[in-house]
């Protein structure tokens, strides 16, 4: 139980830092191109990310881009 736990956190914190590498990548990226559509970095972000992986990152996006039609 206790290596299934460790795995599972090892899992979680993995998807956070490479989602918040990604939300900081995205955004400077679309920052250059000229699309003020942003993602901040909060705690919320980085909970949805490191729970949901590359979709949350994709989800908190499709929010953003919907927010600004």
């Amino acid at each position: 139980m206790s290596e299934q736990r460790s795995n599972l956190l090892s899992n979680f914190i993995v998807r956070a830092i490479i989602g918040s590498a990604m939300i900081f990548f995205i955004n400077e990226f679309l920052s250059a191109q000229g699309i003020t559509v942003q993602v901040g970095l909060n705690p919320w972000t980085v909970l949805t990310s490191g729970i949901l992986g590359t979709p949350g990152v994709a989800l908190l996006y499709g929010i953003s881009f919907y927010g600004i039609l």
